[in-house]
């Protein structure tokens, strides 16, 4: 509420309707932004691949299904997948080279298994988007009510189609990425998006730190 206040104040003065630097709002404390963080667990990951393969088999809606696959395979946001063309589909070069994300263009770099998912993905005449729609020509606008039956099968009623890109992150940093690398693969612009993911790298070092700790006690035995 606060910021859609602020930037309306902003652009009256912006129009002349109010002297410059008088918005009120630029003086106000915000409250701390308390972040949901939602990651799938391995086990929560199959009881939902699972559902989506039954779902597919069933005939269920299959351009809502090769969305939220890709975006548990890609990272990407919801509105990058829904908006996807098949000129921003990079086969060759194996990545996704987004013209108008939400932070700019970027690049999407892609696992061999999100390239099969693509490549299974059938091409509609005089419809340029990956993820087509109802009408002729346009792309799926809203998956929400798909997801929320998939997601009340797999027993995942709290998750949100965000929180696969928050997976995605997950289990980047399990595999011991750094946050770096993890933020390329998001296309983050800035690397504190990425350090909410810091936490989440302490489990990877533990473990590691146990195998050295196992592997000295049987040379001492």
């Amino acid at each position: 509420m606060l910021i859609s206040k602020s930037k309306a104040l902003n652009l009256s003065e912006l129009w002349g309707y109010r002297p410059d630097h008088s918005n009120p709002c630029l003086h106000v404390k915000k409250y701390p932004e308390n972040k949901r963080e939602r990651f799938l667990n391995a086990d929560e990951i199959e009881r939902l691949l699972t559902i989506l393969k039954r779902e597919e088999k069933e005939g269920f809606y299959p351009w809502a299904l090769h969305a939220i696959r890709l975006l548990l395979y890609t990272g990407c946001r919801l509105s990058e997948i829904l908006t996807l063309t098949w000129e921003e589909v990079d086969l060759d070069n194996q990545c996704l080279r987004l013209l108008d994300s939400k932070t700019g263009k970027k690049i999407i770099y892609l696992s061999s298994t999100a390239i099969e998912l693509l490549q299974a993905i059938p091409k509609i005449p005089e419809n340029l988007h990956v993820i087509c729609g109802g009408k002729e020509g346009a792309h799926l606008v809203n998956i929400h009510k798909a997801w929320g039956r998939i997601r009340k099968k797999a027993h995942l009623e709290d998750v949100r189609l965000h929180d696969l890109r928050h997976t995605f992150a997950s289990v980047a940093v399990s595999q011991g990425l750094s946050l770096p690398v993890i933020g390329a693969l998001l296309g983050h612009k800035h690397t504190q998006t990425t350090a909410r993911y810091a936490h989440l790298m302490h489990q990877p070092l533990f473990e590691a730190s146990e195998k050295i700790a196992q592997q000295i006690g049987r040379k001492t035995r």
